[in-house]
This record gives structure tokens, C-alpha cells and sequence, in this order.
């Protein structure tokens, strides 16, 4: 008698997994600390090492109630999506528990999904033990385990359908690797999934997987076998950490075989030059950023010091010419990732969540490399702007690009199609405290500013160390030392470099203004007598239980100026106070309006905390213009009131209006036009967008593939007849009418249309054909005008022919009575 889905689940649990209890599982692991096991010395390591998360108590108003917040919302969450969007169903559908015969999701990545959010969870029940997640991650590895093939391939988007595999996987394994297959993607989230639930757990149920399928790896790939290099870069990285926990070289070997193996690729993917000739930061961010940060892992246990030179050049490339103020890189959409250098659009600037996470796994690695602040600048105002900005304040919505502008056309998302945001947010936050100390021999480094209580263990010797501080929002930070013994040692602080009047490293960015506010440093009250030294003030001294170091930062609003090369950012500053920079947002404003507002270079800019808005933030406030178009045509300023809310917390209150960049005088504002019979109309499509209001609102493109405007389009939709309408306030006359196509070719699905024609409403509610004196045409880079015999008509529709082999948009649609 056949079994059924339910005993075949049963038969697996406790035959295949013996001793695996899901959903009834004991609290084991967690609660006994001192058996958890501990990552294998590598022979040789980052000379830095960072404090553990683990060994960091948060205890702040700003990143304890985040971190919580990921627990007990974004990591549910998640695991609801996974299930509800099939992501576990192929899981179960490879593994023969679920019957299936095809793969449930779009892209042959989702697997990640899952393997982060049970990294994710895995950090995060160290911090809140939880029995009920436990046994949740639990019930996961047993479908991933299941899905597993006998020779330790791991791959749903091939196995549950192996001769009709996912379009981009290719008919063999790995064949397409080096293109869109993402196999090694996924081993590499794998990896590190599997030694976060073992260092957390002590079980080795996923660890076990994991092995099996890198020693997969290590059969296919290497000298004299398989030579293709990832296509998504982060199994270098698993690699590594598999290695930490196994000791197992032949990992490591691996991880560097696959990076020098490229170069025989395309940009994209940083395949187009050895890694150790790279110098410029190219192609997508994400994979950049992953693969840097597998370079200076592999570099710091090998000693291959090219790996180290090519990833500093690449990061003065990236801070010195492809980094936005807010911490941001990858500013193009097309290919998520670097542009051409000072190309830092604000609007159109992607951003994307993960590739923030990238850049501070990278920057911290780099830190732990050469011990200089620098890198801490970066990874603070990344972590604090960047990053944060990619989750809302309620931990269920998110961003995947994060643009310095907007107009109305951005709002977070519960969920992406391709969500690898959502789930990266999940892994990262939970490990936030990790990032806060790190130590070398005797020497303790305070790298960032939090509320916590951290012991750690310097040459052998405990020391807990209790920091007090309401950062961001203050800048006074004290540090309370309790060392176990009486006892000398290095305490080095960061003095941030936003401090020290430099934004950033380079001139990317400067402040409008020096500031003389000091940095005051004392030691029981009295000030201290320090060197400082790459970007640290060292202290030196022997150190008794109760000892008080106390910093101080200057928490001034300051404005900031763009390198004069940023075309987007000229006659425009943007504000900062301490490591948080600032917008505006619509809701602050009147009527809805900020983009149009005018900062005054003598305008006193104020702060003020309010711990009723947006979860308590520190505001600035200061006394601006608006400026707009009057009915003929001319300048009309007002006066009115700026509020600025740190930019992380924007998009929680709807959509609207949204400006990182302020203007200082009228040509840099967008200057409200006056009223047209187009903007005062009611606009309805053929497919509602959030974009529609791109037809009128009375901005003139450069070009067709200006995206710096918004534009709306009907994309994947191709070969078919689409409209869009203006419903009018009362009957009106029309005579003429005006459209700008929007194309982004070469690389996008966009084309101007096939044709277009225009048709107004009878009193009747028919629609009839204009009598058109001038032909539709149809053309690039331009406006197309079209006059008519004037008709009154309470609505005109433009019909337009989308092209057979691709879709179209519009960018502007006006209408004259002339």
C-alpha cells in the first residue's frame, strides 16, 4: 500500500534523521553555553579580531528595540512568506514529501531565502532563546536535508524537475554557473547558514548538509577539473566559515581556487580580469561587495597580499568616487550596481539594500585587516543610513532600492519576488552587536557607540565594559571598566571622522563649514592624555575595577557639499548631525511639497528631540522658501518651515515627496509649475501604477531615458493595444496634445510605440477618434505633438500600440487648448 505524503514525512523524520524531534524538541544547546561548540583556529587570521555578538548585551532605545523587533516580526514574517510563496514547497517537492512535479517560485535562488532566515534565526535565539523558533528552523533543515541528493548536490530549481530544469540552470549542473544558474549562490548561503546553526545550537543537522555539499564542490571544481567561476559571488565567503568550523583546508583551498579563476567573464560579475587585477569597482553591487569581502577573508588566513592590494584600490575607487552620502552603492538600476564615476543620481538611485549589508561586511574586514577608523567612517554611515533605511520602523515592510529622492513613486513593500532584501535584513540585524568592539592582544577597540555591557577576554584577562550613551542622538559616551584583575591594556576609541570635520574619507564630500567644537576625552574626570593613531585615541594605562573614560562628539547640524563632479548634488547641501543624514519628507510639509523648497546658506538650522515621531528622533528644523510658478510664468517664493527627519525613517507614513539634497537657490529646486488643464485632471490607465502621476506632472525630460524623471510604462505587457486617461474637472476644449515616449534601450524592455492615436468622450460616454491636423508621430528623444479640431469633452484617452517584441512607457503627456 503506497504511503502518503503525511507517513513519507514520518518515514523521513525518523528514519533518514533519527533522534530529530521537530515541533516537540527539548530547549537544548542554548541553554548550555559553555557546550556550545567554537569555530577551528585558522592557522592564521585577521590580526583584529571582532567581540562576538554574543558577548554584547545591547541595552539602548536604538538598536535593542530593532533587534527585538527582527525577532519577534521580521524573522516571522519572513518564514510566513516562505511558506505561503512556495519557497519551502520546493524544498518539500524535491525531497519527495510533497508531491510535485514542478518548481514552485521565479528564480532559481529562492533556496537562499530560507538558508538566510535560518542564519538569521540562529543569531537571533542566542539573544532571546526561543524554543518555539528553534523547532522551527528545526523542521526547515529537515526539508532542506531531504532535498539533498545522494552525492550532496543541493539544488530545488534542478532536482524536483532534473530534465526540465529552471530555464537559467542550464541541462547540466554548473554548466551555467558562471551566467544566471546561481548554483554556488545557493551552496554559499548554505555555508553560512550551517555554521551559524551550529556555533548557536551545537547540532550539526544542517552543518552535516553542508559538508556533504561542499565536499561536492571539491570534487567538481579545482586545478584540472571544473574551471567555472560563480556567477554570484558568496560561496567564497561560506567557504571560509566552513572551514573555521571544520579546519578542513581543502575549503579553503576551494574558496581562493574560485576566485582566481575568474576572468574570463563579463564586468557584471567581476569576471573580466583576475580579481588580483582589479582596481576599479565594476558590474553588480551585491556580488562586488560579497566577493571583496571573500577576498580579504581568504587573504587574512593565507597571507596573499595581492588580494589585499586589489581590495584597497577598489575601495578608494568605490569612497572616492561611487558612494553616496547616505552610505549607498550600485547607484544604476539596469544592473544593480556601479556606475560611471561621480554618476550619483538621486532619484533613480538603486541602492539596494543588500549591497549595503555588503558594504559593511566589507568594511569591517578591511578594518580587521588594517586597524584604521576609516573603514568604521564608512561602515557607521552605511550602517546608520544605508542599511537601516531598508526596513521600516514596524519591521515588516521594506525597501530594495533606497533613492536620496522621490516624488511619490517609491513605497516599502511587504515582499519581493526576488527577496533577497527582506531576508538579508533578517541575518544581519540579530548580529548588529557583533560590530561594536574588536580586539588585538591587549588592545581593545570601541568601534561604535551603543548602550551595552561587553565582556571580553584580553591576552587571557576578562574585562566587562559597560558603555552609557543615548547615541545617535548624544554624543557623549561613557565607558565604565571592570577589569577581573588590576591591569594594563590599550583601550583605543574611534573619533568618528564626521568629528574631525571629514564626512568621509577623500572629497567625495565636505562639510560647508569647519566646525571648532572639540573632542573631549577624560579618564575619572580628568582629561586624558592620548595619541591618536589611524583614526584612534589610544589610552594607555593600567586599569582598576570602576574606572570612567568619558567621550564627548560634537552633535552639531552640519551641511554638507557634494564634490563639484556630482552633477545631481551642485547648488544643493544636505544635512547631518553626528552619523545620521537627514531628508525631507511630505508629511512635514504643509501642502505635501518639499522638492520645492529653497535652504538659505544663513538660515539657523535647529534640533530638537521628539520622542513621539517616528520612534522617537532627533528633528531639524529651520526657516526656508518654497518657490513655484505663478499664472504667468514668473517666480513666486514663500516662506515656510523645513522639517528633517533622519533619513532611515522615511516612506514610514505613506508615499510622497522625499529630498536628501536641498536646494539653495531657485535652479536647483523643482520649481512647482503653474496649473495645467493636464496637472488639475483626474489620470486613470489601462494598468494602475503608483507611476501614473509621471504623465502630468509638468517635467520636461532630457531624454527618453531620463531617470531622473519619473515615467510610466506597461512592462512585461508586449504587442497589445494599452491606454491612459484624463478625466477633467467639467467639460473643457481641447486642441492639441503633446507625449514624450520613454525608451530605455539598449538594455531595457522599453521601446517607443508602434503607434498612438487620441479619442475624447461624447456627452454620450462614447469614445470617437479626434480629427487629427498634424500626423501621430512617433519618435525618440523628443516631444511628439499632435493638433486636432478643437472638441469640449470631459475626457481625452491615448491609446497607444505597444511594439510586437516590447513594451513602452510615457514619461510626460500634456494637453492645450490651443
Amino acid at each position: 500500500m503506497p504511503l502518503t505524503m503525511n507517513q513519507k514525512l514520518l518515514h523521513f523524520l525518523h528514519c533518514i534523521l533519527p533522534g530529530l524531534l521537530v515541533m516537540a524538541l527539548p530547549y537544548a544547546g542554548l541553554a548550555q553555553a559553555t557546550n556550545k561548540p567554537k569555530p577551528t583556529p585558522a592557522k592564521g587570521d585577521y590580526p583584529i579580531q571582532p567581540v562576538p555578538f554574543t558577548a554584547v548585551k545591547v541595552t539602548d532605545q536604538f538598536w535593542a528595540p530593532r533587534i527585538r523587533r527582527n525577532h519577534d516580526v521580521t524573522i516571522p514574517i519572513a518564514l510566513q512568506q516562505c511558506y505561503s510563496t512556495g519557497r519551502v514547497d520546493n524544498f518539500l517537492v524535491a525531497g519527495h514529501l510533497k508531491q510535485g512535479t514542478k518548481f514552485c517560485t521565479e528564480y532559481p535562488f529562492d533556496d537562499t531565502d530560507i538558508y538566510k532566515i535560518i542564519e538569521g534565526a540562529s543569531y537571533s535565539i542566542q539573544t532571546f532563546p526561543d524554543k518555539k523558533l528553534e523547532a522551527r528552523v528545526d523542521s526547515l533543515i529537515t526539508y532542506v536535508a531531504a532535498a539533498q541528493e545522494p552525492d550532496g548536490y543541493l539544488y530545488t530549481a534542478r532536482t524536483i524537475d532534473p530534465a526540465h530544469p529552471h530555464p537559467w540552470s542550464g541541462l547540466k549542473r554548473w554548466e551555467k554557473e558562471s551566467d544566471l544558474s546561481h548554483e554556488l549562490y545557493n551552496s554559499g548561503h548554505l555555508f553560512e547558514a550551517a555554521a551559524a546553526h551550529y556555533l548557536a545550537t551545537g547540532k550539526k543537522t544542517l552543518l552535516n548538509v553542508a559538508t556533504k555539499n561542499a565536499d561536492l564542490l571539491v570534487k567538481d571544481f579545482g586545478p584540472g577539473k571544473l574551471h567555472y567561476s560563480p556567477g554570484h559571488q558568496i560561496v567564497e565567503m561560506g567557504l571560509v566559515k566552513l572551514y573555521r568550523v571544520t579546519g578542513k583546508k581543502d575549503y579553503l583551498d576551494l574558496a581562493k581556487f574560485l576566485l582566481d579563476v575568474r576572468g574570463k567573464g563579463t564586468e557584471y560579475s567581476q569576471d573580466h580580469k583576475p580579481v588580483t587585477q582589479q582596481t576599479t569597482a565594476v558590474g553588480h553591487a551585491v556580488r562586488a561587495t560579497y566577493m571583496y569581502s571573500g577576498m580579504a577573508d581568504v587573504a587574512a588566513i593565507t597571507g596573499d597580499k595581492a588580494y589585499v592590494n586589489a581590495i584597497d584600490k577598489i575601495w578608494h575607487d568605490v569612497v572616492d568616487s561611487k558612494y553616496y552620502l547616505t552610505g549607498g552603492i550600485g547607484a544604476e538600476g539596469g544592473h544593480e550596481g556601479f556606475g560611471d564615476d561621480y554618476n550619483l543620481p538621486n532619484m533613480s538611485a538603486y541602492n539596494e539594500t543588500c549591497a549595503a549589508i555588503g558594504e559593511i561586511y566589507w568594511n569591517q574586514r578591511l578594518f580587521l585587516l588594517h586597524g584604521d577608523a576609516k573603514f568604521y567612517d564608512i561602515l557607521e554611515r552605511t550602517l546608520y543610513n544605508g542599511m537601516l533605511s531598508g526596513v521600516s520602523l514596524s519591521g515588516d515592510r521594506f525597501f530594495y532600492p533606497n533613492p536620496l529622492e522621490s516624488r511619490g513613486q517609491h513605497t516599502r513593500a511587504a515582499w519581493f519576488g526576488c527577496a533577497c532584501c527582506p531576508s538579508n535584513v533578517c541575518r544581519f540585524i540579530p548580529s548588529m552587536p557583533g560590530y561594536v568592539y574588536a580586539q588585538r592582544g591587549n588592545r581593545l577597540y570601541a568601534n561604535l557607540f551603543v548602550n551595552s555591557t561587553a565582556t571580553v577576554s584580553l591576552d587571557g584577562k576578562a574585562v566587562t565594559v559597560i558603555q552609557e550613551t543615548r547615541y545617535p542622538w548624544d554624543g557623549d559616551v561613557a565607558f565604565t571598566l571592570n577589569p577581573a584583575k588590576t591591569g594594563a591594556f590599550d583601550l583605543a576609541i574611534r573619533v568618528p571622522g564626521w568629528a574631525q570635520n571629514q564626512p568621509v574619507p577623500g572629497d567625495l564630500y565636505r562639510f560647508a563649514s569647519q566646525q571648532e567644537s572639540p573632542v573631549v576625552l577624560t579618564i575619572n574626570g580628568k582629561k586624558a592624555t592620548y595619541k591618536l593613531e589611524n583614526g584612534y585615541a589610544i589610552l594607555n594605562q593600567t586599569w582598576k575595577k570602576g574606572d570612567v573614560v568619558r567621550l564627548s562628539l560634537p552633535m552639531d547640524v552640519r551641511r554638507v557639499v557634494a564634490n563639484e563632479k556630482i552633477k545631481a548634488d551642485q547648488h544643493k547641501v544636505a544635512l547631518e548631525r553626528g552619523p545620521i543624514v537627514y531628508c525631507t519628507e511630505w508629511p512635514d510639509s504643509p501642502d505635501g511639497h518639499v522638492l520645492d523648497m529653497i535652504l538659505p546658506d544663513t538660515a539657523q538650522l535647529t534640533a530638537s528631540y521628539k520622542s513621539g515621531k517616528l520612534g522617537g528622533v532627533e528633528e531639524i528644523t529651520a526657516n526656508v522658501q518654497k518657490v513655484r510658478r505663478d499664472a504667468n510664468n514668473q517666480l513666486a517664493f514663500s516662506p515656510a518651515q523645513l522639517t528633517a527627519i533622519p533619513y532611515y525613517a522615511w516612506a514610514n507614513r505613506g508615499n510622497g515627496e522625499m529630498s536628501v539634497w536641498l536646494a539653495t537657490q531657485p535652479t536647483a529646486a523643482r520649481v512647482t509649475p503653474a496649473p495645467t488643464i493636464a496637472s488639475t485632471s483626474k489620470l486613470s490607465a489601462s494598468t494602475p501604477s503608483k507611476t501614473l502621476m509621471a504623465l502630468n506632472d509638468r517635467e520636461t525630460p532630457k531624454n527618453s531615458n531620463d531617470h531622473d524623471n519619473i515615467y510610466y510604462h506597461w512592462w512585461p505587457k508586449k504587442d497589445t493595444t494599452q491606454w491612459v486617461q484624463y478625466t477633467f474637472a467639467k467639460p473643457t476644449t481641447v486642441a492639441s496634445s503633446k507625449v514624450y515616449w520613454f525608451d530605455d534601450s539598449p538594455w531595457g524592455g522599453c521601446r517607443i510605440p508602434a503607434g498612438w492615436k487620441l479619442l475624447y468622450q461624447t456627452p454620450a460616454g462614447e469614445w470617437k477618434p479626434v480629427v487629427n491636423k498634424t500626423p501621430y508621430a512617433v519618435t525618440k528623444d523628443q516631444f511628439d505633438t499632435v493638433t486636432f479640431e478643437p472638441v469640449e469633452t470631459s475626457a481625452l484617452r491615448m491609446e497607444i500600440q505597444l511594439p510586437k517584441e516590447a513594451s513602452a512607457g510615457i514619461i510626460e503627456w500634456s494637453v492645450s487648448n490651443k
